[in-house]
Order: structure tokens, then C-alpha cells, then sequence
């Protein structure tokens, strides 16, 4: 049988998704809850999208394949039981053996939340991103309206990348202020190591006036890392999850999404 799980976890105590020697990744901590709610030795899992050190997930889609049949509830409680608490399953369905986590999915999302104060967050530590100069929201939008589209996103892509072409396409990136808040939502077809914080270094370079819009257009097209800004801070991004096909059947709604500013 192959099941799918949602889950959620807050990245700040962990390096990333992806299994490492040492342990402490989300993906270890899953597949050893998997084993000892299973009792088997191993569990191996695949994701819809893999998260860098200090990013969190609200809908994290992954698949593995059990011989062991449980009711759907008893999955989801059963594999809490034996998970940080900042780490959780947020539901559990059997998928066909055609369904593939990463494979299957047509798009993923991503929001960063970002405070525009003088005083850096407590409260938010680890949870929002944060500058300290004004942004200009026509300044931002005027930016990313250069990126949206299919492009080579190389000026976006961290050198460890390991995605077999840097052409993706960005198909929304919403931007709004909600108080001292900012939510920068991007949706593309796939995303390369680190374009999401790479994309929000050069938008607020361009937002806080060190560039004009124009300038991301420039940034683009020399597919060169180099002349970008700086990455920016993981502590402000989100992965919201993948969209599939209806056909999936798969719930879509992301969970824990209306406390984010």
C-alpha cells in the first residue's frame, strides 16, 4: 500500500528536510517516528519539496509504501505520538502506486512573512524575516512583475544546486502589507536551491531603494549569482506545499495558515 502524509514543523531547530548523518532533519525525525509506529527497522519516505535549514512547512506532502494497514486516524495520532512536538502529521491518505509526492505535483508554494520595524522580532524570532528600512510596495510590485514567467532563474540558484536545468516557471508572486507585516507568496511550477530567499534579497533591495525595479531585470538576464544581492534569512519562509491534480484526491486546504500576518 502507498500512503500520503501532510505534515507541518516549525524548520527552526532542524538542518533542512533531507536526511543527514547526525539525525536532526525533519525527514529523519518523520521516518524514525514511521519505524516505531510501525515497528519495522525502516521507513524510507520521498517529499513533494525538499526545505532548507530554518524553513518551515505548513503542508509538506510526502509518500512511502507499508505492507501495514491502519486506520487513516490511527496513522496520524499514532505517528504524533512519537514526534517532536514542533513536528506534526497533519493527515494520512492512500494514494494509487502511480502517485509520486515530488513527480506528481503540478506547482509549489511558497510565502516568506517579513516585519518592517526599527526593532528586530522576539516574539517572532525564527518565524518572520525582518528589515529595518521602509519598502515601497509599487517598488516591489514593479520588480516582480520582471520575474514573473518562464526564465533561467541561474542569478537565483544557490551553487549547490542540483536541479538539471535552472529554467522555471514563476507563475504568481503576490505582494502585501498587513500592519508592520509583509507576505510575499510564490507559486512556480518547481523552485531551485535557495531562489525563494535569493528572489527576496534582491525584491527588498529594490524595495528599501538600493536599486530601482528595473534593476532585478538586469539581475535576470546575466544569469550570474554574483550580481545578485545576498541570500536572504530563512526565518520568515513558509513552504505551503504542492498542488495536484483534483484526480489525487488529496486535501488542498493549508492548515494553520489565517495566524500568519
Amino acid at each position: 500500500m502507498r500512503l500520503a502524509l501532510g505534515i507541518s514543523y516549525c524548520g527552526s531547530a532542524y538542518q533542512g528536510w533531507q536526511s543527514q548523518t547526525g539525525g536532526q532533519t525533519v525527514q529523519d525525525r518523520l521516518q524514525a517516528a514511521l519505524a516505531a509506529f510501525t515497528a519495522t527497522p525502516a521507513v524510507s519516505t520521498l517529499c513533494a519539496g525538499r526545505t532548507d535549514a530554518g524553513v518551515h512547512a505548513l503542508m509538506q506532502v510526502v509518500h512511502f509504501d507499508t505492507p501495514i494497514e491502519r486506520p487513516l486516524h490511527a496513522w496520524v495520532r499514532g505517528c504524533n505520538r512519537y514526534l517532536p512536538p514542533d513536528i506534526a502529521i497533519q493527515w494520512a491518505q492512500p494514494v494509487p502506486d502511480a502517485f509520486h509526492a515530488r513527480a506528481s505535483a503540478l506547482a509549489r508554494r511558497y510565502v516568506y512573512v517579513l516585519l518592517e520595524s526599527p526593532v528586530r522580532p522576539s516574539l517572532e524570532h525564527g518565524r518572520a524575516g525582518w528589515v529595518f528600512r521602509p519598502l515601497s510596495l509599487p517598488a516591489l510590485q514593479a520588480a516582480a512583475a520582471h520575474l514573473l514567467g518562464r526564465h533561467d532563474f541561474t542569478s537565483f540558484r544557490a551553487s549547490s544546486c542540483q536541479a538539471l536545468s535552472p529554467v522555471k516557471h514563476l507563475r504568481r508572486l503576490d505582494i502585501s502589507r498587513h500592519g508592520a507585516y509583509w507576505r510575499f507568496e510564490f507559486e512556480a511550477d518547481a523552485f531551485l536551491h535557495h531562489m525563494v530567499r535569493n528572489l527576496m534579497g534582491c525584491l527588498l533591495a529594490v524595495g528599501q531603494g538600493l536599486h530601482p525595479p528595473e534593476w532585478i531585470a538586469a539581475v535576470l538576464a546575466a544569469r550570474s549569482r554574483a550580481v545578485a544581492a545576498p541570500t536572504f534569512a530563512p526565518d520568515g519562509l513558509y513552504f505551503l506545499g504542492p498542488v495536484y491534480a483534483p484526480h489525487w484526491g488529496l486535501p488542498s486546504q493549508v492548515p494553520g495558515l489565517d495566524w500568519l500576518p
